[in-house]
């Protein structure tokens, strides 16, 4: 992969406090859950205290499983923004929108959506994985949080820099 496409994937697009809690929660959880067995520890905590702890693990599950899928047949790596960061990345947005899609019922636009994300062949495992997991989140009544509020921007009117790591 070049440094081009990489680059591409994880360009700002906007900001999270623009999106609606699904989507946001979908980009903090797959940020969370790509930081580490700490931050995955977290993600763990807030699904067992929200849904108990079997729904709880359905839903932990079903994150594993998109975000495993998505290293393993990924058409390529999809890069995200930093756990704390405030700006949305070009792959995180599409990964909020193909959840939401989801979620919704549109299947054949989720998958469609999904078809950017990994091969065909896996689109319709990861799109009923990609539900399952919005249907949690909208299960836990989101909001979005507080601390993702607009990103400072510089004075050449740029957002400050963002730190973007690789699902591998």
């Amino acid at each position: 992969m070049s440094s081009a496409q990489e680059n591409r994937g994880g360009t700002p697009v906007g900001f999270i406090s623009e999106l609606d809690a699904i989507e946001a929660a979908s980009v903090i959880y797959l940020r969370l859950w790509c930081n580490g067995p700490d931050s995955q520890a977290t993600v763990w905590s807030d699904f067992a205290s929200t849904l108990g702890a079997e729904h709880g693990k359905r839903a932990l599950g079903s994150l594993s499983d998109l975000c495993s899928l998505c290293s393993q047949h990924g058409r390529r790596p999809l890069v995200r923004h930093s756990v704390n960061c405030k700006c949305l990345g070009s792959d995180e947005s599409c990964f909020a929108n193909f959840i939401a899609t989801a979620v919704l019922g549109e299947r054949e636009d989720a998958m469609l959506i999904a078809t950017l994300l990994v091969r065909p062949d896996v689109a319709p495992v990861l799109t009923a994985l990609a539900s399952d997991f919005g249907l949690a989140l909208k299960r836990m009544n989101l909001r979005a949080p507080k601390q993702f509020a607009r990103q400072p921007v510089s004075r050449d009117g740029k957002s400050k820099p963002f730190q973007t790591v690789t699902l591998h």
